[in-house]
């Protein structure tokens, strides 16, 4: 949105897969960039989707709809009502900041998970070496 875009321009009627993406992401106090680290891929791809140049591929999908928190079946399809959180008014700066520093510690929580996962998998191991 560039800053002469009014504050109510999503109209779910006429609502594409892309404008409801970047409702949702927007309502979601994430920027494209940041969508991007938390799905692991481009910006550039984010952007394409907004601009519905391109779709994401189904492995993304329900991590997408997760992400930026509205239910799936509507972020595809805008079937069902609006998410709450998407009509919302739009959030002060501060709160937006507290939104991407808690959405950074979820990204480090579930990094550490996955290497708390790839460590057990090790002793799993050494385990079943050392009994051979």
């Amino acid at each position: 949105m560039t800053e002469t875009t009014p504050t109510n321009w999503y109209a779910e009627p006429h609502a594409t897969f892309g404008d409801r993406l970047e409702a949702a992401r927007t309502a979601a106090g994430m920027t494209t960039a940041g969508l991007a680290a938390v799905l692991g891929v481009q910006k550039k791809t984010i952007e394409a989707w907004e601009a519905d140049r391109s779709e994401p591929r189904a492995n993304r999908l329900q991590m997408l709809a997760g992400a930026v928190g509205v239910p799936l079946v509507w972020l595809m399809t805008g079937a069902g009502a609006v998410p709450r959180t998407v009509d919302a008014e739009p959030l002060p700066d501060s709160a937006r900041a507290a939104l991407d520093e808690l959405a950074q510690l979820r990204r480090s929580a579930l990094a550490l998970a996955e290497e708390a996962v790839q460590m057990e998998q090790r002793v799993r191991s050494l385990l079943q070496e050392n009994a051979a």
